[in-house]
């Protein structure tokens, strides 16, 4: 996903030595920002590929959590504690998926207090063709064996599990 020529050097490998020498260990800064570097490449692969469907990362997240519920509809504090975002955050979402006839409001059944967000026909369809972009490219990760896949996922788990993501 480069837009430039390589460096002939790793720079956080660099950056690391020069820590070791003035700072102190640094395998906790190299690992950091190798993630870092990492969620930059990622985002800007998944934003490409999301970009000519009108969506960017944070909305597809969202069209994706309402086609694994069961109805294809959720209460809005639900999406939100399942995308782990603010609920600021989900109503600007949701605001803007609605506005493009993606999804649509709905009262609850039972609870007058909350509404559900339901996609639409329309959001369903861009869905799939905006799913079919971002696995076309792998969600811009490369580089890597399915195992090794597998072995990220499991070590940024516990990353994720440590700060409180989850039990």
């Amino acid at each position: 996903m480069a837009t430039r020529d390589p460096l002939p050097f790793d720079p956080i490998l660099r950056a690391a030595a020069i820590w070791d020498e003035r700072i102190g260990p640094s395998r906790t800064m190299a690992a950091v920002t190798s993630v870092m570097r990492v969620q930059q490449i990622l985002l800007s692969a998944v934003d490409g590929a999301l970009r000519p469907h009108g969506l960017t990362f944070a909305r597809y997240e969202a069209l994706v959590l309402l086609t694994f519920s069961r109805t294809g509809r959720l209460p809005m504090r639900v999406m939100g504690e399942r995308l782990q975002l603010h609920p600021t955050s989900v109503t600007n979402i949701v605001d803007r998926l609605q506005a493009d006839g993606l999804v649509r409001r709905i009262p609850h059944p039972t609870d007058r207090r909350a509404t559900l967000v339901e996609i639409t026909d329309t959001g369903s369809d861009l869905l799939e063709k905006a799913t079919k972009s971002v696995t076309a490219i792998d969600f811009g990760l490369t580089g890597l064996s399915p195992e090794q896949e597998t072995e990220l996922t499991e070590l940024l788990g516990k990353v994720r599990r440590a700060a409180g993501d989850f039990d």
